[in-house]
């Protein structure tokens, strides 16, 4: 029998998910390289053999986050240009950010988790910072199309909206990530869907 073909890329990613699994259930403490290799059904060495140190393999899962988010969300990024209601698909797009459904829930968690590491952990502090940087580019694409589209008001300083808009995100998603018996996806989106009217 020929030997079984591993697809490196597609290791890297199990072991990426398995670090997802771990950190949401348990927490960033958790996700050693013994408990992820279990969680991943695969041996510690398998694990070693793709990522050096506990570290690499965290940053790696962290990349990994913010490609799966980033994918996401700019795919829904042309449709802000629609002009029959620019309101409503810059809303879509910034719910992607928000803990709405059990994906995006975890994903909020992931972010809240690594942010909150990387205040103790170098190792990760540029990608914390990436996630922070990225959530004001799109939400000053968001009210850039909705001033230019005339559905907020076109006095506004757009970078200071941004500032504000992104601020209510994080916000929202700390609170539907601690309280999510109290800060529902209904009235996330209520609270989102009011400050957007609010920029009229």
């Amino acid at each position: 029998m020929s030997p079984r073909v591993v697809d490196p890329a597609a290791r890297r990613q199990a072991v990426a998910e398995a670090v997802f699994r771990v950190v949401v259930r348990d927490g960033v403490e958790q996700a050693s390289l013994r408990n992820v290799a279990v969680e991943a059904g695969l041996a510690i060495g398998s694990v070693r053999h793709y990522f050096d140190t506990h570290d690499d393999m965290i940053v790696f899962a962290v990349e990994a986050l913010i490609h799966s988010i980033d994918e996401r969300v700019f795919a829904h990024v042309a449709a802000m240009g629609d002009r029959t209601d620019p309101r409503r698909p810059g809303e879509r797009v910034l719910g992607e950010v928000l803990p709405l459904d059990e994906r995006r829930r975890d994903e909020a968690v992931l972010w809240l988790a690594f942010a909150t590491a990387a205040r103790t952990r170098p190792s990760l502090l540029p990608h914390a910072e990436r996630l922070y940087d990225g959530l004001r580019r799109l939400c000053l694409r968001a009210v850039t199309v909705m001033a230019e589209a005339g559905t907020i008001s076109a006095s506004l300083d757009l970078a200071l909206e941004a500032e504000r808009l992104a601020s209510l995100l994080n916000g929202l998603t700390v609170d539907g990530v601690l309280h999510p018996d109290r800060m529902t996806p209904e009235l996330t989106v209520s609270l989102l869907r009011r400050h957007l009217d609010s920029l009229r």
